[in-house]
């Protein structure tokens, strides 16, 4: 699982250019569904065919980073961000385009921290005019953060673990599923979440699903003088129970947590203050889709490198599949079954 986790994070791909990374997936998993199918957004489908009810479970693919708005004569970009991206800690950082220009950030004179802005930021890729910086990079252009995977033992350090991490556990997952299922179960690779959980909006409408599940990370609070939370490394993926997004259906989340004790899969209770996952797309779709979500704990969310803890991945693995095996039950819409 190394590998794929390695392969995904290191894969361009920010908000709008998933390309890249839904064709790693889908030729990872399609061995291991029954089909797959891409909308119109660029919303990978892997679907395991079965009766009613429906899961879904929802991992986005697209990471955080930044578009070109302006290039200055002599060569510097001016940068604006993709997603929830603060500019102090990009100061020092590579960037990577599509086509593979790499470029570093640094900021015009400051007094202080509290003066850096995004229109003090610039974007330095060896262009020594404007002339030559476009004939490399365009006005709209992306770029990720440049940072490789590295395994330090027990924990993955990387930039995109929000979240292709939540994508490899849901490739692995799909792998070592049975070959007969009570349920029919949808793997969603959705784009987008990290500008409005757009991806998620859409297919959640198209599929229809019984149950919806967020695969995604979440904040945690171990490390030094961090915001008070109740998640930490290396104690077990998280159930969450809410953030800014969703309320967790209470049955949905009972089932959960029902599942993990029963397999004795180690897990923490989540309730995030501030964000939120595909999940809050996903329960407002139609007339409401029971919804809860699979959380992998992770420090420095949405900065250069993200820390995960190889048990917490490997149990969220584990909960995915069990999830999926277990048979759920047909909710009363209030008009009958769905």
């Amino acid at each position: 699982m190394e590998a794929l986790i390695k392969e995904l994070v290191e894969t361009y791909g920010p908000s709008g250019e998933e390309t890249a990374v839904r064709e790693l997936i889908d030729e990872k998993v399609r061995g291991s569904v029954d089909r797959t199918f891409t909308d119109n957004l660029g919303n990978l489908f892997a679907l395991r065919e079965g009766p009613a009810p429906r899961l879904m479970f929802s991992a986005h693919m697209d990471e955080i980073g930044v578009i070109v708005t302006h290039i200055d004569g002599n060569g510097f970009l001016r940068i604006t961000p993709i997603g929830g991206v603060a500019p102090h800690l990009l100061v020092g950082q590579r960037l990577r385009f599509k086509d593979g220009v790499i470029g570093t950030v640094y900021h015009e004179k400051i007094k202080g921290l509290k003066e850096l802005s995004w229109p003090k930021l610039y974007l330095d890729i060896g262009a020594a005019s404007r002339e030559a910086a476009k004939e490399r990079v365009r006005i709209g252009d992306m770029a990720c953060l440049h940072q490789p995977f590295v395994n330090l033992g027990e924990r993955y350090l990387a930039k995109a673990m929000d979240d292709r991490i939540g994508c490899a556990v849901l490739v692995e997952a799909a792998r070592r599923l049975p070959p007969s299922l009570p349920q029919g179960v949808c793997f969603l690779f959705s784009v987008q979440e990290e500008v409005g959980l757009r991806g998620a909006t859409t297919a959640a409408y198209r599929l229809e699903p019984d149950y919806g599940f967020a695969v995604d990370v979440t904040s945690v609070g171990d490390t030094p003088e961090a915001p008070l939370m109740a998640v930490s490394l290396g104690k077990g993926p998280a159930i969450k129970v809410k953030d800014s997004s969703v309320l967790c259906h209470p049955r949905v989340r009972e089932l959960m947590i029902e599942t993990a004790e029963r397999e004795k899969i180690p897990y923490q209770l989540e309730v995030l203050e501030r964000g939120g996952t595909d999940a809050g797309a996903i329960h407002l779709s139609r007339e409401g889709i029971p919804s809860g979500a699979v959380s992998i704990p992770c420090r420095y969310v949405h900065a250069p490198s993200e820390m995960v803890d190889v048990s917490d991945v490997r149990h969220a693995v584990n909960l995915v599949m069990k999830l999926s095996t277990r048979a759920w039950p047909l909710l009363d819409s209030g008009n009958g079954s769905r």
